[in-house]
């Protein structure tokens, strides 16, 4: 063993560790790091799993989130076996992650009510548009009260049974330590959060008790929800029965320090070094976000922009699209099995490279082709459901280099028409960061985002670990902070953390600002279509890739 190889595997052994867990829309990641060095990741392990469309909404199996998270665990387990050969007992602190919003809601026996409904359902654009008019707030289709209030206005038998509600990752927190707590930052996604306070605008909770003043729910709403915390404050300690729902081997000890549990839009942005004014980032995968932190309130509600936070309680505007990556890698799949099919010995990775490689050789303006990536439906957009697109004018260069800059193109191009609407507001970005699989190819994704947002990006060496490797942070803060530790977030993420990390930035090429701004017009026009679609193709089958 080296030296550093031997320090680390010391440490592990010792409990000096520190666990993340991210359960994202297509994998769950375990991501491992020294609670003195957070900067880079020790080990890793994941696992695949996917959504379903079970009558007319997204939704995962509750037996699937645990069989995962064992996966993911075990999967991180032998890895640390194979680079440092020692076993993985116990942890300094652990941290939980996943997808923002949604609704998962339990009776007094804590007990779930009915199946996770995810942040991709759009069935709550009557809840969403009565509380956004009552609050003087947007509040999206994803977000979870706009879950519970549809399923007040729908007379749900369910509804007077809820005790209790929370997202994804408050869910596992909850079951891992007894404590029903939730990230602010998350929290901000179940309702609107008042930045003076950093918790629950306790105006609009009465307005809300108000509104369903003799519907079925028994409770006030405070009451049901999961209580806020900010970054580094206390959010309970893994217990025995926590520890072997993540081992079941019985090899994990109890007593791990865990952070407040957040969404993934709040790990994106300390995996990005993103949580001061002026800073921003995006986070590309199934769903695709922006965030941007902000230094003045907007001066307008849009239904473009949600109003979340930071981990540490300060206001955001997120421009957030239900659909990323996934048709982008539908198509590159095809290619990935011409490749099989003709005895082609090429990798996953190399189909990727190739495809987004003769992507820089397409037109600046992708040649005329259009891409529509909306396999959910689309909020932005005005699309109640989605229906995936591909469209060319008989004119158009049909290259295989037009055709996957379109397909890159798309998959930034409902986050765009929601960035022209902040850039109208004038808020103001001195840096960028990307995270994601989808920036793994060096300078490719990275820079057609550069163009189609006019802004420097950056990307640093943990931008595929992402979130997992994000809440891994913010444990560590927690951890450091219990030892006595009063750094602010900021500063300990500058200091601490991102001080050693190698970053690569790309300046916008004029050429594919003015490219994508064609793009983007062509776009417009064409939602038409895609709005055609919706109106007159059947939805039965629809899945995603």
């Amino acid at each position: 063993m080296t030296a550093d190889v031997e320090a680390a595997a010391s440490a592990i052994a010792n409990g000096r560790a520190v666990l993340g867990i991210e359960l994202g829309s297509t994998r769950i990641k375990a991501c491992l790091v020294l609670a003195d060095d957070p900067s880079s990741a020790l080990a890793v392990g994941s696992h695949a799993w996917e959504n379903r469309f079970v009558d007319r909404l997204w939704t995962y199996a509750i037996d699937d989130v645990w069989a995962g998270l064992q996966a993911a665990y075990a999967d991180l387990v032998a890895d640390v076996r194979r680079r440092y050969d020692v076993p993985l007992e116990s942890l300094a602190a652990i941290g939980v992650s996943a997808m923002m919003h949604g609704y998962l809601a339990f009776g007094e026996d804590g007990e779930l009510l009915t199946g996770f409904r995810t942040w991709r359902n759009t069935n709550t654009d009557r809840s969403a548009a009565v509380l956004s008019e009552l609050f003087g707030v947007n509040i999206p289709l994803r977000w979870s009260i706009a879950h519970l209030y549809q399923a007040v206005l729908d007379e749900e038998p369910h509804v007077g049974d809820v005790a209790f509600f929370t997202t994804l990752a408050g869910y596992v927190h909850w079951k891992l330590t007894g404590r029903k707590v939730l990230g602010v930052g998350d929290a901000s996604g179940m309702f609107p959060i008042d930045s003076s306070t950093r918790n629950y605008d306790v105006d609009l909770l009465e307005k809300f008790d108000r509104l369903v003043s003799g519907s079925g729910l028994r409770h006030p709403l405070i009451d049901l929800l999961p209580e806020a915390l900010r970054a580094g404050q206390t959010a309970g300690e893994l217990t025995a029965s926590g520890a072997l729902l993540l081992d079941p081997t019985g090899m994990l000890h109890a007593g791990a320090r865990l952070c407040p549990p957040e969404g993934d839009a709040g790990t994106g942005m300390v995996a990005t070094n993103s949580v001061a004014p002026r800073t921003g980032n995006v986070s590309a995968g199934t769903s695709i976000f922006a965030m941007v932190v902000l230094e003045r309130p907007l001066q307008n509600v849009h239904h473009e922009l949600d109003l979340v936070t930071t981990p540490a309680g300060d206001a955001v505007a997120m421009v957030h699209c239900n659909n990323g990556a996934s048709e982008l890698a539908a198509w590159v799949g095809l290619f990935m099995r011409f490749s099989a099919a003709s005895g082609q010995r090429v990798t996953d990775d190399e189909v990727f490279d190739t495809l987004f490689r003769e992507a820089i050789g397409g037109e600046s303006d992708a040649g005329g082709l259009l891409s529509y990536n909306h396999l959910a439906g689309e909020p932005i957009a005005g699309l109640a459901e989605g229906r995936p697109l591909f469209v060319r004018t008989p004119d158009s260069r049909f290259t295989l280099g037009n055709l996957m800059r379109a397909q890159l193109y798309g998959v930034f191009g409902t986050l765009a028409l929601g960035m022209r609407v902040l850039d109208d507001e004038g808020a103001e970005l001195d840096r960028m960061f990307a995270h994601g699989g989808l920036f793994r190819t060096a300078d490719v994704a990275q820079r057609f985002l550069a163009g189609a947002l006019d802004v420097p990006v950056s990307v640093g060496a943990t931008a595929s670990e992402g979130g997992a490797w994000g809440i891994a942070v913010l444990a560590v803060f927690r951890h450091v902070v219990a030892g006595g530790d009063t750094s602010d977030l900021s500063s300990f993420l500058d200091t601490r953390v991102f001080a050693g990390v190698d970053v690569m930035t790309v300046v916008p090429d004029p050429a594919d600002v003015s490219g994508f701004a064609d793009y983007l017009h062509r776009y417009r026009l064409g939602l038409a279509v895609e709005a055609s679609a919706v109106a007159t193709l059947p939805s039965k089958g629809l899945a995603l890739s």
